[in-house]
């Protein structure tokens, strides 16, 4: 088996109701839930204007040589209806692995729920307008080799975070996170009870009526002095 040129065409896929509601809770009250550790670094950012607040899809792994999007086409062959495509790249931000035909492709023809690359996009003025999730690190007009290697539906890890294929992306405007397949029914009921309780908060907190004595308690558990004077040098 050659391994750097493996195109797997199956993945475990998880259950399509988990991935429809998870679409109505932000990523920020998921990734509570999860320990605040499956946020993708903040480089990787929106770069589109879709219409849906939050987007959610079956991520299909792109574990690119750094500046090449050969295997990222093979991806897009294989791309099915509510995929969302999650693309390693080596950390190289020297050359845009899409542009705008490839994008047609994906969110018109194919249909996938959303593109998130580790690395820049270009043709930037017309992807910006787009109503389709589109991630990326930044912009460059340098185009991308394709000569290989590179492999699809393998583990990746993309902005610091390791993802199989198969798991759950959700995404908005904070940013990416990412919800591993095995866990996503746990996950989800507990990212709706809390999404429910902060809903409650905000309007406490609107109203003043928060609780907030939990700060005073851990600033002392934590060996913090508050002192009633001014600072002198």
């Amino acid at each position: 088996m050659p391994v750097g040129k493996r195109i797997y065409l199956k993945r475990e896929l998880p259950d399509p109701e988990v991935v429809r509601q998870f679409k109505t809770i932000p990523a920020a009250n998921v990734a509570d839930v999860m320990g605040r550790s499956c946020a993708m670094n903040p480089r990787i950012r929106l770069m589109s204007q879709p219409k849906s607040k939050i987007s959610a899809g079956v991520a299909l792994t792109v574990k690119s040589r750094a500046g090449d999007n050969l295997a990222l086409h093979s991806a897009l062959n294989i791309a099915q209806e509510g995929d969302f495509i999650v693309v390693s790249n080596e950390g190289d931000n020297t050359r845009s692995l899409i542009g705008m035909i490839m994008m047609s492709y994906l969110y018109q023809y194919k249909k996938v729920a959303g593109i998130v690359i580790d690395g820049p996009i270009r043709d930037i003025d017309e992807i910006q307008h787009l109503d389709f999730p589109v991630y990326a690190t930044g912009t460059t007009p340098g185009g991308p080799y394709k000569e290989g290697p590179g492999e699809v539906n393998v583990p990746i890890s993309c902005g610091e975070i390791s993802i199989d294929p198969g798991d759950i992306i959700l995404a908005d405007s904070d940013g990416v996170i990412v919800i591993p397949k095995k866990d996503a029914e746990v996950i989800l009921k507990e990212a709706q009870k809390l999404q429910a309780a902060d809903a409650a908060k905000v309007v406490e907190s609107g109203k003043g009526t928060v609780n907030r004595e939990w700060v005073d308690r851990i600033l002392k558990e934590k060996g913090f002095e508050i002192i009633d004077d001014f600072y002198f040098r």
